[in-house]
């Protein structure tokens, strides 16, 4: 599971108390996730509710009454039992059908919803083969005409964040914030992208913590006028000049949570002892979106606005709008939640109507390209308080500057 040991099924109970407040509040009968050899494809959901893999055919079964069952195969029941939160482990030989079948009857649920989404990949475990054994298994009882998504209650669960999950955030923003200050040491004229990216993964190998995304692009370091910002691995050929600026977009998992930030440098020329005027106009922008962003979240306002917000303080300062999100939650991962914090496209579906919830972890980034000088971004990680946020990073506010020689 990640981070290994007894504490981390802690968090685990958390999120099934949770998770049980959760459906009587959406007025949901029951939650059914039903999984197999989930070391090889597993729901996302599994990692918050129980923290270890399974092997045979596994059904957890949630009540809005406050039941917590599991039905698993002999011999992955003492793993469930020794994790905790579950009222009753039932252990199978043959077939996971009958137990499954008569639990359903006993529970008599209304509405059971099932992990199948067409907007949050967080709430679509549930793969094809999966639905047809689970719709076959159940297919002489009233039950499969009761099942409806489970997208409101896993956009929920994973969403709210508990203490003990905020604290791991924070910590994996603490590691990832010394990294940027021991970068900060290092850069040099002459270093390239995969110089910067080798460094930074040296530092993540010396405090024992991986990269939050895929290693190839974590970090994504852009440099100078020809940075491709994005996803995009780092370059050999793009070095580090004088009158040009870095930025590293960064995070590291660590204990099972993650962090997600981006900071911004710009490297003096001889006889400079601040930024050119252009450079920091573009940061002033920058920085005055986010905190537009910032100023337009807080409980019950949906996504889109916070984007909105954003949006339009960079584009009335004369900047062209960028082509992403202002936001994206996190917490096991960088994409963590189903609430997004952009504009109404398309390919963002219903996601931008999520209003944000108090517990909410989202980031806040944005940014723009200086002719001549390279890549200007930011990106900050707040959580969402009852009156508006709290910034979780140490936020920048200036543009860090490398001395000329």
């Amino acid at each position: 599971m990640g981070e290994n040991g007894q504490n981390s099924f802690g968090i685990v109970r958390e999120k099934i108390d949770q998770a049980i407040s959760i459906l009587d509040e959406k007025n949901i009968d029951a939650w059914l996730i039903f999984v197999r050899e989930t070391r090889q494809v597993s729901d996302p959901t599994l990692e918050l509710i129980l923290g270890l893999d399974v092997t045979w055919q596994t059904a957890f079964i949630f009540t809005r009454t406050g039941r917590r069952i599991a039905i698993a195969g002999r011999f992955d029941v003492d793993n469930i039992v020794g994790v905790g939160g579950y009222d009753e482990v039932l252990g199978y030989d043959q077939s996971i059908r009958p137990l499954l079948a008569e639990t359903l009857r006993l529970l008599d649920p209304k509405t059971i919803a099932i992990n199948y989404s067409e907007s949050d990949p967080a709430a679509d475990g549930l793969t094809h083969g999966m639905w047809q054994l689970l719709f076959r298994y159940l297919g002489d009882t009233p039950y499969t005409a009761r099942m409806i998504s489970s997208e409101p209650i896993v956009a929920a669960l994973r969403g709210r964040k508990t203490a003990a999950e905020v604290e791991r955030i924070k910590n994996a923003i603490r590691t990832t914030e010394e990294i940027a200050k021991e970068l900060h040491q290092h850069l040099r004229p002459g270093l390239s992208e995969a110089d910067v990216a080798a460094f930074i993964h040296r530092k993540f190998e010396e405090r024992g913590v991986e990269p939050a995304w895929e290693p190839e692009y974590c970090p994504i370091v852009a440099i100078g006028p020809e940075a491709r910002f994005g996803h995009s691995i780092p370059s050999d050929d793009r070095r580090l000049e004088h009158g040009q600026t870095l930025v590293i977009d960064v995070g590291v998992k660590q204990d099972g949570y993650v962090s997600d930030i981006q900071r911004c440098w710009y490297l003096l020329e001889k006889g400079e002892t601040s930024p050119p005027v252009e450079v920091q106009k573009a940061f002033d922008a920058v920085l005055g979106a986010i905190r537009a962003a910032e100023k337009a979240l807080k409980p019950g306002v949906p996504g889109w606005e916070v984007d909105r917000a954003a949006r339009t303080y960079l584009t009335d300062a004369g900047y062209p709008e960028y082509q992403h999100a202002t936001g994206h939650q996190i917490g096991r991962t960088v994409h963590d939640g189903a609430a997004v914090l952009g504009p109404k496209w398309e390919r963002y579906g219903d996601s931008v109507y999520i209003e944000a919830e108090e517990g909410n972890v989202f980031t806040l980034e944005l940014g723009v390209t200086v002719e001549g000088r390279g890549y200007i971004g930011l990106e900050e990680d707040v959580i969402v308080r009852r009156d508006g946020v709290e910034y979780l990073t140490t936020p920048q506010r200036e543009i860090l500057l490398v001395q000329a020689p």
